[in-house]
């Protein structure tokens, strides 16, 4: 990866500058889009790549045993419409909804995965109160209302796996066997998703990420986020539509 940015505003030549810098660069009235694609690669963001491409290859450990479980992540009141709302989960709803559906019709497993905070939660030191428990905004979205038999998973921090009883769930599946895939959508690709991913990697996991229905504030969170994702966690990317092919 090369980057271009303005030396006079680093310590060294060549080296990012300083969040100062930063700051000094957006004043001077350069587009705060075209600078981050100077730090972050070449050219528009659409055509970012942090990592290479052919470096990314999923391990398909369990091709011949293949055991999936759908993850929803925070696709909560507060998420989407509500107090740290991303206008950007709207779009994507109709196909974390296809997703659902076809797990439902398939006897795939269907968890989601919620933050439920209190106020002694640390994360909101980070990001205020949100989807405090109990509250509308903690509650999933209507249009993605779990049933019944699907199973919900408070959380407190970003991983769905930390401090939560998703991996016990996970193991309960299958008649017992355990899911071993594990198929995520919703907020945010460099958050929640991405911290969950890396539990899902760390504990054996093989993880396919709905690119149509994950998202972020910004196209360059996305794009970063899921190519994150691939080169570190050798995730799957893939359409929905492709996903709901493999059940």
């Amino acid at each position: 990866m090369t980057t271009s940015v303005v030396s006079s505003n680093s310590p060294c030549p060549g080296q990012p500058p300083s969040q100062l810098g930063i700051i000094k660069i957006m004043l001077a009235g350069v587009p705060t889009r075209q600078f981050l694609a100077r730090i972050h690669g070449k050219g528009p963001v659409e055509r970012i790549n942090l990592y290479d491409p052919g470096a990314s290859v999923a391990p398909h450990v369990y091709v011949k045993d293949r055991r999936y479980a759908v993850l929803i992540v925070d696709m909560l009141n507060d998420f989407v419409y509500g107090k740290i709302k991303c206008d950007r989960a709207v779009p994507m709803i109709p196909r974390s909804g296809n997703l659902i559906d076809a797990a439902r019709s398939s006897g795939v497993p269907l968890l989601y995965a919620n933050d439920s905070h209190t106020r002694k939660d640390f994360e909101i030191e980070r990001w205020g109160e949100h989807a405090m428990r109990g509250s509308r905004g903690a509650r999933v979205i209507s249009e993605l209302r779990p049933r019944k038999r699907d199973v919900q998973i408070p959380k407190t921090t970003y991983s769905s796996f930390f401090d939560t009883r998703l991996e016990r769930e996970l193991k309960r599946s299958h008649d017992g066997k355990g899911a071993n895939t594990l198929i995520l959508s919703g907020l945010h690709t460099d958050c929640c998703v991405r911290h969950t991913t890396a539990d899902a990697f760390f504990r054996g996991y093989e993880t396919i990420i709905a690119e149509d229905a994950v998202n972020s504030f910004t196209e360059l969170q996305y794009r970063t986020g899921l190519q994150y994702l691939k080169f570190w966690y050798l995730a799957d990317i893939l359409p929905t539509k492709k996903i709901v092919r493999l059940f």
